[in-house]
């Protein structure tokens, strides 16, 4: 139950942050992605935000109703279409990273360099064991 816990403080706060930019946290990890991976498609999106590609879809649609991306074809594969920010979503995700930034480092902040290490290392442990069965 702590995990569960401490998994809903984060999402609660980091949606109410989100919701001042009007942005849900599942189209700012997309933004995310897209701005450290310009030009990927929706299937990498899908992988790097952990949904199935049923959600993606339905994301990156609304994400194109609000003008946030743009989706483009390949140069050289026309059956490939790349997906980009556009100038507002580079502003939304601007404005995001200007309220989320600072909740994480207050996070972090609490924990020593070693802390955060230890941390992770349960962490992945913790994972590992699940997917492990």
């Amino acid at each position: 139950m702590l995990v569960k816990r401490a998994e809903q403080a984060m999402v609660r706060a980091k949606s109410n942050a989100l919701k001042f930019v009007g942005l849900t946290p599942a189209q700012y990890v997309a933004l995310h992605e897209l701005d450290a991976q310009p030009g990927i498609t929706a299937a990498t999106l899908a992988r790097l935000c952990l949904v199935s590609p049923q959600a993606i879809m339905i994301l990156l649609k609304s994400m194109e109703q609000q003008g946030l991306i743009a989706r483009s074809f390949h140069p050289r594969h026309p059956n490939v279409l790349e997906l980009h920010m556009s100038d507002a979503g580079r502003e939304a995700l601007h404005a995001a990273r200007e309220r989320i930034e600072p909740m994480e480092a207050r996070v972090f902040g609490a924990f020593s360099a070693r802390e955060i290490a230890t941390f992770r290392e349960y962490l992945s442990r913790f994972a590992d064991a699940f997917e492990k069965g």
